[in-house]
């Protein structure tokens, strides 16, 4: 083995798709390739040990923004300990603003964009000549048709404990400045004949649980057709074995044919992604956002009360122009059209985004390192924005969970945002965290701001006793949530089946 291909991922259930496809295209150096994962919070040395324990020539790494930091600190041990192995670099975090890095300072190389092809091109000119001049390499964007697709190379224990991801499609034809795909210039379609292929043989190994990592899966509704019928097909065949697909939608372009194909599919099989960001149009405009708000809308609407698909829609607070009592009625807007999960973010600077022409009109200040959060703008100060950075942890800790489905309406009443902002900065009031708190503590302080609010105590108790979290010290709670419509939930994550069983 001379070749090693390492990320360092945000969790053991996320298997990469990029170092899979860098394996797939080594050519004749892939029988001398190996990948080799890890997850965030391993400790340095360990990673390095594991790293050199195979005498590798070339590690390749990918570094992306939740893992920089770690990564960083990798390069510079590897480089102490074993300065003969050279250290390529890849991935988006190093694609941009390479200049300033540390992690680029201490690697011998680095390919910024596409690294399919351009990556097994560099190993070559390391092994065998001429070695490479410079330190910096523009990846080379082949056609996707020249591409080795990678799937094969998912591992039978990859199948069985993790999320496999999938890609029908590259790009995004939409500018939103604060996205990294703002910088393509469209998006382009994998043939789609033998990307089906490839999903039929992972079918046929066992795998059931698969996300779509495409920008705009809803883009060429032909396709999604297509490949949405692969799925219902497999329902069909397999009722008491469902598969689980995720897709990331457009919220504002839902024809009639693939809302027909959406409502095929039962409960706890099929997934959306939905990107709202903003319900404002001037703030819409500031970030070159093309969205109707009326018909994401009534889409969103309609999918909520006409399929059973799970909807996560995404809200991203401190965009240029948006101040909190915009965000607020966005985010109650939303909320009425009750969508499963609204999932709360906080904008942040990715390198290369054009989101940083508005840091000085919208006096825009962010974190200095990753991943480069928000601290404050001309509408949100500091302290509001760390209230709102609380908000939206709580907010996934209650309400996007599923465990408290019952109580959560009497949490927001006819204000939901002004409601769950007060019992926000309540409960960091009492407990002075945001992470680490028990769920039984959780339920009784939930329960406790509730008799504050005016509900009785027996009401409140009743309250939080019909849901996951008031039960949660039971041991049975857990089997419960999955056994009921165990048919269609099998195939869905425990968190999802905590809203199908509310």
């Amino acid at each position: 083995m001379t070749i090693l291909l390492s990320t360092l991922n945000a969790r053991y259930t996320h298997a990469s798709l990029g170092l899979r496809y860098l394996l797939a295209n080594m050519g004749e150096l892939q029988e001398q390739t190996r990948v080799q994962e890890f997850v965030i919070g391993t400790k340095t040395t360990e990673i390095v040990e594991k790293l050199l324990a195979s005498r590798p020539r070339i590690i390749g790494l990918g570094v992306y923004i939740w893992n920089v930091e770690e990564c960083t600190k990798v390069v510079s041990m590897l480089k102490r300990v074993a300065p003969e192995v050279t250290v390529i670099l890849g991935g988006p975090e190093v694609s941009y603003e390479t200049a300033e890095q540390e992690i680029v300072r201490l690697a011998d190389y680095v390919i910024t964009g596409w690294g399919d092809v351009s990556f097994a091109v560099l190993c070559r000119q390391v092994l065998h000549g001429p070695q490479p001049l410079m330190k910096i390499h523009a990846g080379v964007q082949p056609p996707l048709n020249d591409l080795a697709l990678p799937y094969d190379l998912y591992t039978d224990e990859d199948i069985a404990h993790r999320t496999l991801y999938v890609e029908a499609s590259r790009g995004c034809p939409f500018k939103c400045e604060f996205c990294l795909s703002s910088l393509d210039k469209t998006a382009w379609p994998f043939d789609l004949d033998a990307f089906l292929a490839e999903l039929e043989k992972l079918h046929a190994r066992g795998a059931r649980l698969f996300k779509f990592v495409d920008r705009t899966f809803n883009l060429n509704i032909k396709s999604s057709l297509k490949i949405m019928q692969f799925f219902l097909d497999k329902l069909a065949a397999h009722p008491e074995d469902p598969v689980y697909a995720h897709f990331e939608v457009v919220p504002d372009h839902l024809p009639d044919a693939l809302k027909d194909a959406i409502v095929k599919f039962p409960a706890g099989t099929l997934q959306f992604e939905i990107g709202i960001q903003s319900f404002n149009p001037e703030v819409q405009a500031h970030v070159s956002r093309r969205q109707n708000n009326e018909k994401a809308a009534d889409n969103i609407r309609w999918l909520c009360e006409h399929s059973h698909a799970h909807l996560h829609v995404d809200l991203i607070a401190g965009l240029p122009g948006e101040d909190i009592d915009s965000f607020a009625r966005g985010f109650d807007f939303l909320y009425s059209l009750k969508p499963h999960e609204i999932q709360f973010g906080i904008l942040k600077r990715l390198r290369g985004t054009p989101i940083i022409r508005h840091t000085e009109n919208f006096h825009m200040v962010y974190e200095a390192h990753p991943p480069y959060t928000i601290l404050a703008n001309d509408r949100i100060g500091f302290a509001d924005m760390q209230r709102l950075v609380r908000f939206a942890r709580y907010w996934d800790m209650i309400a996007n969970s599923g465990r408290f489905a019952h109580t959560l309406p009497h949490i927001l009443g006819e204000s939901p945002f002004a409601r769950f902002m007060a019992l926000s900065d309540w409960l960091y009031a009492k407990t002075d965290a945001t992470h680490r708190i028990a769920l039984d503590r959780l339920a009784g302080l939930v329960g406790q701001w509730l008799e504050e609010q005016g509900i009785s105590a027996d009401t409140a108790r009743a309250l939080l006793e019909s849901d996951y979290a008031g039960q949660a010290h039971k041991k049975h709670i857990v089997k419960k949530a999955q056994a009921e419509n165990k048919k269609a939930e099998s195939a869905a994550p425990l968190r999802q089946a905590r809203h199908l069983a509310a």
